[in-house]
């Protein structure tokens, strides 16, 4: 493994991500606390290794240019932008999710959780987006 495949990783981590936030709010919806417990832990552990690995990769490389053009360049750019300002507050909000389901304070954890879910979940989405438009489009 080289600095060169930490975009592929990281898309790799996003996808699990989504798979597991997807899965961890089937099992919520289910009744499966435990498992729920356990997935999410899970979605949260793959967020922090795809953070590391991120920042090990635009420390090492920089920015990367976008090399498309047409219309898919405007798009690009509001993925991005949204993303970027939608993933600024992922880690804010999931630790405190967390940080709540621990203190068992379960009516506070589902309030926040609507928020954080569907956020997390669009950040992980368009992140495995904007690794698809800038090296494989």
């Amino acid at each position: 493994m080289t600095i060169r495949d930490l975009p592929l990783i990281d898309a790799s981590l996003n996808a699990l991500c989504t798979c597991l936030l997807l899965y961890g709010y089937y099992l919520i919806r289910n009744g499966r606390k435990t498992e729920h417990r356990n997935v999410m832990l899970s979605a949260f552990a793959v967020s922090v290794i795809f953070l590391i690995c991120y920042l090990v990769y635009h420390f090492s490389v920089g920015s990367v240019p976008y090399q498309g053009q047409g219309w898919l360049r405007p798009l690009y750019f509001t993925i991005l932008i949204s993303h970027i300002l939608l993933a600024v507050t992922v880690p804010v909000l999931a630790i405190l999710t967390l940080w709540r389901a621990f203190q068992e304070r379960f009516d506070k954890h589902r309030k926040i959780a609507r928020i954080t879910f569907p956020i997390w979940l669009y950040v992980s989405i368009t992140g495995v987006i904007v690794y698809l438009m800038l090296y494989i489009f």
